[in-house]
C-alpha cells in the first residue's frame, strides 16, 4: 500500500511537470470523469487517492481527539493554536476546524464521485468492482463518523455536486447521518471487503476493519447489543494481541497480529511521511544538556524540536502502576539513552514529560503510521459493550487480557458500576495519544464533568 502510494504521487508530480504542448489538460469546470476512470486501474488509483486524503487529516487528529482531553496538555506556549484547543478557547477562525472540515468533505467528494461511477461500470473491465465500491463505502463512513463527532449536524452529500448545488446543502440532523450513510456504507463494506490482502495491498480497508468501526458506531450510538454482536465477530478473525507493548512501536514491521487498520505514512523526503515526531517531541533547548543529549542521539534530533504537543500530565502519569509495562513508552519524565542511563527532565521545564508512542529517528517526513484500528482496542470495548449488556464476568476476561500484556493482574469480581469505571480507566492508559480519549468522553456523557474545571462549557459536546 505505502509503494502503491508512492507510485501514485511521483506520476501525478511528473504529470505536473510536462511541458504545456505535450499535455493538454481541460480547464477544471470542463473535465469529465469518464475521462479518468475507464479501466481497472483507473478505479484503484481513485480509491487509493482517497485513502492519501486521510494521510492529512491524521496529521492533525490527536488534536480533536487527544488534546482536549484531561491527561494531555499542550506543553509550548508558542503554539498558540494548539493552546487554545486545550483550553477550550478556539474559534470559527482556527484552522484546525478549517482544515478537518474540508480534508474529510475531500474524501467524500472522491468517494461519491468513484462511487457514481463503479457502481454503473462493467464487472468484466472493472473486474475489482465490488472491492472498490466495499473500500469507497467504508471510507466515506470513516469520514461521516468524523465529522459528526466533530461538528454534529454536517450536510450530507452521497452523490457528485457541482458548485451551486453544494452551496445549496443545508445540514443533516446527526441520527440521519448514522443511519442512511455509516451504518449502511459499513455494512456493505463489510460484505464486500476481503479479510485479508496479498502482501502489496496490506494497508488497505479489510472486512475486520468495517467491522471494528461498525462496532465503535454501535457503542457510540450506545446499542449494546449490536456493539457486542459486531466485535465478537472481528475476535474470531485470527487478530491477537502481541506479548509484547513495546513491539507496537516498531516502525519496521507495523502490520502484525494487532493490526486492523491504519493510515500509512511514507518516508523517504516525498512529502508523504507523518509528522508525528516533531509534534510530539520535546525542545530541546528547554530541557537541559543531559537530557537534550539523549534525545538527539535516540532521535537523532539536529535542532530545536519540536511543539511540546502530545504532553502527558504529571497527574496522568500518577494514575499509573509502577509495573505497568506501558508506562514508559506512553507518558514519562525520563528516557534511558543509548547507555542504558536513565536520564530525567529537569524541574521547570516547559514541557515537562513526554510520550514516546510515535518517536522515530526521521521526525519531519516519517514513516510511523496512525494506528485507526488496534486489536487491544477491541478487547476494550467488547469488554464495555458486554458490561452495559450485564455480562460483568465475561467483560472482564477481555479487559483482563489488555491488563495481563501490560504486566498487571487482572480483575475479579467486580459489579457493573466498578467494572464500567476500570474499563474507561484502561482505556487511558491503553489507548493515550491514539485519538480517543476526547471522544470516549463525549459518548460516555461524562465530558463535562470531567473537563469543566478545565475550562469546557455546556455547548461544547456535540
Amino acid at each position: 500500500m505505502k509503494s502503491i502510494i508512492s507510485i501514485l504521487v511521483l506520476a501525478s508530480i511528473l504529470m505536473m511537470s510536462c511541458e504545456k504542448d505535450f499535455l493538454e489538460i481541460l480547464p477544471e469546470s470542463t473535465i469529465t470523469i469518464d475521462l479518468l476512470l475507464k479501466t481497472d486501474k483507473d478505479f484503484q488509483d481513485a480509491v487509493i487517492g482517497s485513502y492519501s486524503e486521510f494521510m492529512d487529516v491524521y496529521n492533525y487528529f490527536w488534536q480533536f481527539g487527544d488534546l482536549p482531553g484531561e491527561d494531555m496538555r499542550q506543553a509550548a506556549p508558542r503554539v498558540q493554536d494548539r493552546v487554545r484547543v486545550d483550553n477550550f478557547a478556539m474559534d470559527v477562525n482556527d484552522g484546525l476546524l478549517s482544515n478537518g472540515w474540508r480534508d474529510l468533505y475531500q474524501v467524500i467528494e472522491r468517494t461519491n464521485t468513484l462511487l457514481a461511477k463503479c457502481e454503473k461500470a462493467d464487472a468484466s473491465i472493472v473486474t475489482n468492482k465490488d472491492l472498490y465500491i466495499g473500500e469507497a463505502k467504508f471510507l466515506r463512513a470513516l469520514a461521516y463518523f468524523h465529522l459528526v463527532r466533530i461538528f454534529g449536524d454536517v450536510p450530507m452529500i452521497t452523490t457528485p455536486l457541482t458548485v451551486q448545488e453544494s452551496l445549496e446543502k443545508t445540514r443533516t440532523s446527526v441520527d440521519v447521518i448514522y443511519n442512511e450513510v455509516i451504518i449502511k456504507d459499513l455494512q456493505e463494506a463489510e460484505a464486500k471487503l476481503p479479510a485479508t490482502y496479498a502482501a502489496a495491498n496490506v494497508g488497505r480497508a479489510t472486512k475486520g476493519a468495517a467491522k471494528a468501526l461498525l462496532g465503535l458506531v454501535y457503542l457510540t450510538r450506545k446499542d449494546f447489543v449490536k456493539a457486542e454482536s459486531k466485535l465478537q465477530e472481528v475476535t474470531t478473525m485470527g487478530y491477537s494481541l502481541l506479548p509484547n507493548f513495546n513491539d507496537l512501536f516498531n516502525f519496521d514491521n507495523e502490520h502484525h497480529s494487532e493490526y486492523i487498520f491504519d493510515i500509512e505514512y511514507i518516508d523517504g523526503n516525498v512529502g508523504l511521511g507523518s509528522s508525528f515526531t516533531r509534534a510530539f517531541l520535546v525542545e530541546t533547548q528547554d530541557v537541559g544538556t543531559p537530557f537534550r543529549n539523549a534525545l538527539r542521539t535516540l532521535y537523532n534530533i539536529q535542532g530545536p524540536e519540536s511543539g511540546g504537543g502530545g504532553t502527558p500530565t504529571f497527574e496522568y502519569i500518577a494514575l499509573f502502576d509502577p509495573e505497568d509495562l506501558r508506562k514508559y513508552r506512553t507518558a514519562t519524565t525520563s528516557i534511558i539513552d543509548l547507555d542504558g542511563n536513565t536520564v530525567t527532565i529537569p524541574v521547570g521545564a516547559a514541557v515537562p514529560a513526554i510520550s514516546q508512542k510515535f518517536n522515530t529517528s526521521i521526525i519531519t517526513d516519517g514513516k510511523a503510521n496512525w494506528r485507526v484500528f488496534r486489536y487491544a482496542d477491541i478487547l476494550l470495548m467488547l469488554a464495555e459493550a458486554l458490561n452495559e449488556n450485564g455480562k460483568t464476568t465475561e467483560a472482564l476476561t477481555y479487559l483482563n487480557q489488555v491488563r495481563t500484556r501490560a504486566g498487571l493482574a487482572g480483575y475479579s469480581g467486580l459489579t457493573q458500576a466498578d467494572a464500567r469505571d476500570k474499563i474507561y480507566l484502561e482505556r487511558r492508559f491503553e489507548l493515550y495519544l491514539e485519538g480517543h480519549r476526547w471522544f470516549d468522553l463525549v459518548r460516555t456523557g461524562r465530558a463535562l464533568d470531567v473537563m469543566q474545571p478545565y475550562g469546557m462549557k455546556p455547548h461544547m459536546t456535540v
